[in-house]
């Protein structure tokens, strides 16, 4: 298993989320009262980038039709449809900088 820096602490403030292209990926970033959470960026429902959308708590609602996906594990909260969850990635913080394992 790998892993590549996604960026500096201080760079993703509480409440406010990134994105990143990793590996061929689009990794959402998002810092959750100081702990730091990435999953897919892309809303299994049409493909939007779910950095674009709105973050509330440990949810970030889909900007194009309000998909709404926990950024801590990536499961999906609430939607009219049935649609796949979103892969999420294990963080680790090390001197200031944030770092995704795949």
């Amino acid at each position: 298993m790998g892993k590549i820096i996604a960026g500096k602490t201080s760079e993703i403030t509480p409440g406010k989320m990134i994105k990143i292209n990793a590996d061929g990926r689009e990794i959402l970033i998002a810092n959750i009262d100081g702990n730091y959470f990435a999953c897919d960026d892309s809303c299994t429902h049409a493909g939007a980038s779910l950095s674009q959308g709105v973050l509330e708590g440990e949810i970030v609602t889909c900007g194009w039709h309000g998909a709404k996906f926990n950024c801590v594990n990536g499961k999906l909260d609430k939607f009219p449809a049935k649609i796949k969850d979103l892969k999420s990635y294990h963080t680790i913080i090390e001197a200031g900088n944030i770092f995704v394992e795949f």
